[in-house]
């Protein structure tokens, strides 16, 4: 027995050692990496004459969603999942006028979309640094229809000689739940205001209606028009040739033998065909050659950290607010809308006394009526303290994403935005006939009409149904007063074109539902205009983060401005993308009636409302 217990010690101490060492060495490890992430570093010179390497990844977005700094940087994936539209303009724009940047290199393998009126922010940018005289180089080897986009502003377009061109057009798909709801005799019960609210239809339909095929003909076929002109222009192309690519591609194909990428440079679509090898030739020889990169240049975030220690420090501060997802009532992570995250933003903003000015940038397709309205009080409230309110619309801003910038100074809307979608709808599922098919069946006894009324496994009763159909009528008037107030326009003028109807940015200006076109940076001069400020900085307004939450970030972002991935596949990548947008496409209606959490359960949402 002793020597079993001598056996089992000698064990459990080994153990204990090996458990305390790990624990220190990991002890140390993260106070090495505070230490660093805190210690003064010696500000390293920007070095001349180099190329901008922009290689945006993942989706185009106003605000990153809310990761954990500590999964950030214990993530082994290079690639960010998202990238910042207003972190591109600034750098491009930057690097327009700065003589230490000679190009441009375009690298799209990465990019999986994000909206046309972002496209176009970002092909602003491109514009102006072409206008300076420099270079813009695109390399990918293949394009889809969103990296193409951003292709065609390039001097020079390269393409692998394995890659192609798929440009498809712009629609728009849902999947009808009707018949499988009646097959688990899930009866579901909606109330809305206009034939083209028509973010209900999926639940109590087997097909878009006549109606919503009509409003949202009108949007997409301005997009694509859109599109297609811009393409043309930028790659000197005749009109309609975009329409002919995409409608003739299997004739055009066979003329070619199915070479996708020889038919895409005889079309003029690209300029060179080049395999890897002939690429990293060509940018090793045109920039430079450097330990560490594939060839000598700056990504965005080692330009963007060169340029923040250079800007001139100014009293003055437009704040910017960025509010990006599904509104949705309380706290809520960025990425997602909460009335009171959001509300305690605006706070910040109007306790600090160096901002003149606030700008509000909106993406979203709305969500809960009841939190659109709390945010427009609070917007309303800062206006009436003497600060100007500015809102900025980014590729959507629908129905409560409309709703709540009804307190605004000024409304913008990109030429590409979806906005509008001013209605409103309640939906309620129960499950009385689901139940009762596998012989459950609710009974019991309520002290009034309305007691219990509201249970899934009961049905609505006639009384029900018509306090919910009155509260979304009553909720809708309330949405065209607003818009009414703040547009200058009478109740009846609003209700010819809401009854749910979605606009473009360039229609929604003709119907007077906002006041100018312009990307955010046009908002910004705008609202240092309405502030009478000659200088200023933005600041992005943000709640305070704790000393452990500042160290995590500081951690993250040393290791993201390592990030020089390069010539790595992005076909697998781009086909488990697909996959999952599919997916997530597919249930995309069901989510959406998910998350919200009205607490009346009446929703100001454009479920479809996307750009494509």
């Amino acid at each position: 027995m002793s020597i079993f217990k001598k056996m089992f010690s000698f064990i459990w101490r080994t153990l204990t050692f090996i458990r305390s060492s790990l624990a220190n060495i990991i002890f140390i490890l993260i106070i090495v990496a505070i230490v660093s992430a805190l210690a003064p570093k010696k500000p390293a010179l920007m070095p001349d004459n180099i190329a901008l390497h922009i290689a945006p990844s993942g989706t185009l977005v106003d605000q990153h969603a809310y990761v954990a700094p500590l999964t950030r940087v214990l993530n082994k994936e290079q690639e960010q999942p998202e990238t910042r539209v207003d972190e591109l303009t600034a750098v491009i724009k930057h690097a327009a006028t700065d003589n230490r940047i000679t190009s441009i290199v375009l690298d799209l393998n990465k990019l999986n979309g994000g909206g046309l009126s972002k496209l176009q922010e970002i092909g602003a940018s491109l514009t102006e640094f072409k206008a300076s005289g420099k270079p813009i180089y695109a390399i990918g080897d293949h394009y889809t229809q969103e990296q193409y986009y951003l292709a065609s502003y390039a001097d020079t377009i390269y393409m692998n000689p394995m890659g192609g061109i798929i440009v498809t057009g712009f629609a728009s798909y849902r999947n009808y739940f009707k018949d499988v709801f009646d097959k688990l005799a899930l009866n579901f019960h909606v109330f809305r205001t206009g034939p083209y609210k028509d973010a209900v239809e999926p639940f109590i339909e087997n097909r878009m209606s006549d109606s919503s095929k009509e409003n949202n003909s009108l949007w997409l076929n301005e997009l694509w028009r859109t599109y297609t002109n811009t393409i043309e222009q930028q790659r000197q192309l005749h009109a309609g040739s975009v329409d002919q690519y995409v409608n003739t591609l299997d004739q055009l194909l066979a003329k070619h033998e199915g070479d996708a990428a020889q038919l895409a440079l005889s079309l003029g679509l690209v300029d060179k065909l080049v395999n890897h090898t002939e690429l990293r030739r060509f940018l090793e020889t045109t920039f430079g050659s450097e330990k560490d990169k594939p060839f000598r240049a700056l990504n965005i975030y080692e330009y963007k950290s060169y340029i923040d220690k250079e800007k001139p420090t100014a009293v003055n501060k437009i704040g910017l607010i960025v509010a990006r997802g599904t509104i949705l009532d309380g706290k809520q992570p960025a990425g997602t809308i909460g009335s009171a995250t959001f509300s305690e933003l605006v706070q910040v903003a109007r306790k600090d006394p160096q901002i003149k000015a606030l700008v509000v940038r909106i993406d979203s397709g709305g969500g809960s009526a009841f939190a659109s309205e709390v945010m427009r009080q609070e917007l309303q409230n800062l206006r009436n303290s003497g600060i100007p309110v500015l809102i900025s619309m980014g590729s959507v801003a629908a129905s409560g994403g409309y709703w709540m910038a009804m307190s605004a100074d000024e409304v913008w809307a990109t030429p590409s935005t979806i906005t509008g979608s001013i209605g409103v709808f309640s939906a309620f599922p129960t499950l009385e006939k689901s139940l009762e098919k596998i012989g459950i069946h609710t009974d019991g006894i309520g002290t009034t009409n309305l007691a219990g009324a509201l249970r899934l496994d009961r049905s609505l009763s006639p009384q029900v149904e018509s306090i919910l159909q009155q509260s979304v009528d009553h909720t809708y008037q309330q949405f065209l007063q607003l818009v009414a107030t703040a547009r200058n326009l009478s109740t009846d003028a609003v209700h010819d074109i809401a009854q749910g109807r979605v606009w473009t940015g360039s229609k929604a200006l003709e119907l007077g539902l906002v006041d100018s076109l312009g990307s955010l940076d046009d908002v910004i001069v705008a609202a240092a205009g309405r502030a009478n400020l000659s200088s200023y900085t933005v600041k992005e307004v943000r709640l305070p983060l704790s000393t452990g939450e500042l160290i995590a970030e500081q951690i993250a972002k040393d290791l993201q401005n390592n990030n020089h991935s390069f010539f790595s596949s992005s076909s697998s990548n781009s086909t488990l993308s697909t996959l999952l947008n599919s997916a997530e496409q597919l249930l995309m209606p069901l989510q959406a009636l998910v998350k919200t959490q009205d607490p009346r359960a009446i929703y100001a949402q454009c479920i479809d409302c996307v750009t494509p």
